[in-house]
């Protein structure tokens, strides 16, 4: 394997980190501002008001995505890395 098809395998692998972590930190970033704006229009600083629902986007995100990631990373390593492997 040469330096250039292991950086290539890494930046796919980077790629698809990205794509299975970009609903999950984009809906939560959402939320957040929600929150945010929220709590800087009613004068409320409760730090719980921010954690229990980013928490709780994150687990229903984290829960609807699965499939998706899961079929994402079984397809990753099926086509690049078993294929690396059996070179």
């Amino acid at each position: 394997m040469t330096e250039a098809e292991l950086l290539d395998i890494l930046r796919q692998g980077l790629w698809l980190c990205l794509i299975i972590s970009l609903p999950i930190l984009g809906l939560t970033l959402v939320v957040g501002l929600a929150i945010g704006l929220f709590q800087a229009l009613t004068s409320i600083q409760e730090m719980t008001l921010t954690f229990v629902p980013k928490l709780g986007v994150i687990l229903v995100v984290f829960w609807l995505s699965m499939g998706f990631s899961g079929n994402a990373l079984v397809t990753f390593y099926q086509d690049v890395i078993v294929v690396r492997i059996a070179q």
